[in-house]
């Protein structure tokens, strides 16, 4: 038996100091003699102290040199992507969390959780039922503006979070007297440049069917993190797309489409959130219970992850 999970507190990310601040704090440190340290002190510059955002820096690529968003904005552009496409999809995300927390479907799956002064909280309160295009049109590109297609409204939530789930071997389950709810068939990395991360779903998911022998339309449900509207679309962008499957995948044609209805249904980051260090066990046991939900058999659980990875799951249900 294994308790396999992440938590994410993105809204306690630190301040920290510029390299500068460091350097500086490291040779007075460095120096022993009480003259030493008083010619460190001329060398303090009041600009060593400005902080640097740790989100910001934790969410920027050191290779690229680019924020998550600015390689959203990216794949907005190599795709055709449009602005009026992005908030759409946005909105379609916080109607369908909406729907799904008015029904009930979420209540086996969130556990309460407590403020400091004893508030409680039973469901995530960043869903917008009456989000809408409109709205959504009046915000600024929050990464390239004034033409950007990014914005904070077709973006995922910054929030906290924490997921668990118990993987079991056959024989744990036997043993235990243990009912298991799905099955992992199969699961796959990928690696690519960066800047376009964003497309690592399209890698790994496109090589995990080719070892089994699965097309798109095989997949019942798909729960592909939403960690950008504009990174889903073009994604869904890229698999139609017959030079990047022929270039890229190393297909003879375009891979096919997804039927957006079973993509996401329940919605995704963009209202519930995206606590980073959760997300991916999150999405897997969402897709467990909307498989069962549905009477389905088979889904596929995916997501980008910065410097230019990704990740795809292949599970069944029992």
């Amino acid at each position: 038996l294994v308790l396999a999970g992440g938590a994410e507190a993105l809204s306690h990310s630190p301040l920290v100091l510029r390299r500068a601040a460091v350097e500086w704090l490291a040779a007075l440190n460095a120096a022993r003699s009480l003259l030493g340290k008083a010619r460190e002190m001329f060398n303090l510059r009041p600009g060593f102290f400005k902080p640097v955002i740790g989100l910001e820096r934790g969410l920027t690529d050191p290779i690229v040199d680019l924020n998550m968003g600015q390689t959203a904005e990216i794949l907005a552009h190599l795709f055709h992507v449009s602005r009026h496409d992005a908030d759409a999809y946005a909105v379609e995300s916080h109607h369908r969390l909406a729907n799904a927390q008015q029904q009930g479907w979420l209540a086996d799956e969130v556990t309460p959780a407590f403020a400091r002064d004893g508030r409680m909280f039973e469901a995530d309160d960043g869903v917008r039922p009456d989000s809408s295009i409109e709205k959504l049109a009046t915000l600024k590109p929050a990464f390239e503006p004034p033409w950007g297609k990014v914005t904070a409204g077709n973006s995922s939530q910054i929030t906290d979070g924490a997921s668990w789930v118990i993987l079991a071997s056959e024989a744990a389950t036997k043993k235990h007297g243990l009912t298991p709810k799905a099955e992992i068939i199969d699961s796959e990395w990928a690696a690519l440049d960066p800047s376009i991360m964003g497309l690592g779903p399209v890698l790994c998911s496109t090589a995990l069917l080719k070892r089994r022998q699965l097309t798109l339309s095989d997949v019942e449900v798909w729960e592909l993190n939403e960690a950008f509207a504009a990174q889903v679309l073009a994604c869904l962008a890229a698999w139609q797309d017959e030079d990047f499957c022929r270039r890229t995948l190393g297909l003879d044609g375009a891979a096919g489409a997804i039927d957006r209805s079973r993509l996401n249904v329940d919605g995704g980051a963009i209202a519930l959130g995206h606590p980073v260090g959760t997300s991916g066990n999150r999405i897997v046991l969402h897709l467990v219970n909307a498989l069962k939900r549905l009477g389905r058999k088979r889904g596929i659980a995916t997501e980008c992850i910065g410097g230019g990875q990704g990740g795809a799951m292949l599970i069944e249900t029992v």
